[in-house]
């Protein structure tokens, strides 16, 4: 595959020759033991295993969870991530939750064991172009992500988009609804993790009139706003148990009924969902119904994180920096090799949304913002934005205290730091903080009460 090249070492990435197709490694998998031993199945670069429907290979196991595990071809290996399931995944006697295995490693699943092996390489479609519905990107991954919203697009079924936070899940939801028979219609986003358990039903399905406190006039809910266009659940994984029957109910009849009403209104929209937590994993843990998942996740979309996709950043920044009023950032000494080096090795906790903060606030100060950079575990350097050291928080090895004492003023200094910064990130916004965090909104609440933070 041709690859862009860098251009005289500024970091910035020339335009890459077009391709249609790309040859992935591809993984083979073999059960050698258990109920279902002999049986074979082959992906391209992963694949998962488990006893639901939709899983690559599936499992009669009943020690197996509905989706026990995924694995992938990388560059080092093969990469094996439980999902969370009941009787867990093994290596030896190692159970495992994330592991880089090499091929051939026997994979212990309940009573079933599996060998993961390399396969014949696979082609896979790429988009021929740097742009789709507004989604730049030039990384094969994301290209080979823009052919499959491109083929996506044309059909009506329903599509789960999966993505850490700030990748861009909404801007595939909106490509999906533009490049769709329903672009004519309208286009509503529901965000369930910024609503309360208490209004998550009256946004989506409306309400009548006198159906509970405060409820002063009808409101048309989300489903009936969105008849005949797309309806975009974002963060569809906050739902409440007991919201997701309803739901399930109301897509598979094709029907809903406003809160305090009687009525069934029928209603026709595409719906797409999207969520930063593994479905998979929840529906293992019970706290996400199997059948709704089904519903919603006829098409699966999963967009990577930037971190994986660092050739996407250079074209990233100059259309931000453009948009912001700087014309040609590639030329900029605000961009120069230096800062676009560093760029390219960040991690980029907060994605693509914390990569236009970061030229956003450059060109608005005249300068970037310092970059340090740190060893991560395994040896190589990436770069992480500085913060100030908390001056407060004591030495951990002082014994100037007795050791209950000590530990509890550390951990107390912590979590003001850790939340003051958490709330300062997402503005105040402590669904999105509880999402940023990869924290359950009721500790998170119980955490701010506790130190006198906002909640």
């Amino acid at each position: 595959m041709a690859t862009g090249k860098l251009d005289g070492g500024r970091g910035m990435t020339l335009p890459h020759a077009r391709l249609d197709r790309m040859p992935v490694h591809a993984l083979s998998v073999e059960v050698i033991a258990g109920p279902d031993k002999g049986k074979q199945r082959d992906g391209t670069d992963e694949l998962t295993i488990g006893t639901a429907d939709g899983n690559d290979l599936v499992l009669t196991d009943r020690t197996v969870s509905g989706f026990h595990l995924r694995a992938a071809r990388t560059t080092h290996g093969i990469a094996v991530e439980d999902r969370r399931s009941t009787n867990g995944t093994f290596v030896g006697d190692i159970r495992i939750e994330k592991a880089v295995v090499p091929a051939g490693t026997e994979i212990a699943c309940g009573q079933t064991v599996v060998r993961l092996n390399p396969a014949a390489d696979v082609e896979v479609e790429l988009h021929d172009g740097e742009e789709l519905a507004g989604i730049r990107a030039s990384s094969a991954s994301m290209r080979r992500l823009l052919a499959q919203i491109a083929k996506a697009a044309k059909s009506d079924v329903p599509v789960l988009i999966h993505g850490e936070s700030g990748v861009g899940k909404e801007l595939v939801a909106q490509a999906l609804h533009e490049l769709g028979p329903r672009k004519n219609g309208p286009f509503v986003t529901v965000d369930c993790a910024s609503l309360s358990p208490t209004l998550i039903a009256s946004e989506l399905f409306g309400h009548e009139k006198g159906s509970f406190t405060g409820a002063d006039r009808r409101h048309v809910g989300a489903f009936e706003r969105g008849h005949g266009g797309t309806i975009f659940l974002d963060e569809i994984g906050e739902l409440p148990d007991s919201l997701q029957p309803t739901l399930l109910g109301v897509l598979e009849r094709r029907r809903l009924r406003r809160v305090g009403g009687r009525e069934e209104i029928p209603f026709d929209a595409r719906v797409v969902c999207a969520t930063h937590r593994d479905l998979h994993a929840e529906v293992n843990r019970g706290r996400f119904r199997l059948d709704l998942f089904y519903r919603i996740a006829v098409v699966k979309l999963i967009v990577p994180a930037l971190r994986e996709r660092p050739d996407d950043i250079p074209l990233l920044v100059d259309f931000f920096a453009k948009r912001a009023g700087l014309a040609d950032a590639a030329n900029d000494p605000l961009f120069g090799a230096t800062m676009m080096n560093a760029m390219q090795r960040h991690d980029w906790p907060g994605n693509v949304r914390e990569l236009r903060n970061v030229v956003e606030a450059t060109i608005a100060m005249g300068e970037a913002p310092e970059l340090i950079t740190r060893s991560t575990p395994g040896g190589s350097a990436s770069e992480a934005l500085t913060l100030p050291p908390p001056s407060a928080t004591p030495r951990a090895g002082e014994p100037t205290r007795p050791y209950r004492e000590a530990r509890a003023a550390v951990l107390t200094q912590f979590e003001l730091d850790y939340l003051g910064a958490l709330l300062d990130k997402t503005n105040g916004n402590v669904a999105q903080a509880a999402r940023e965090a990869d924290m359950d909104r009721s500790h998170l609440f119980e955490l701010l009460k506790r130190h006198g933070l906002k909640h």
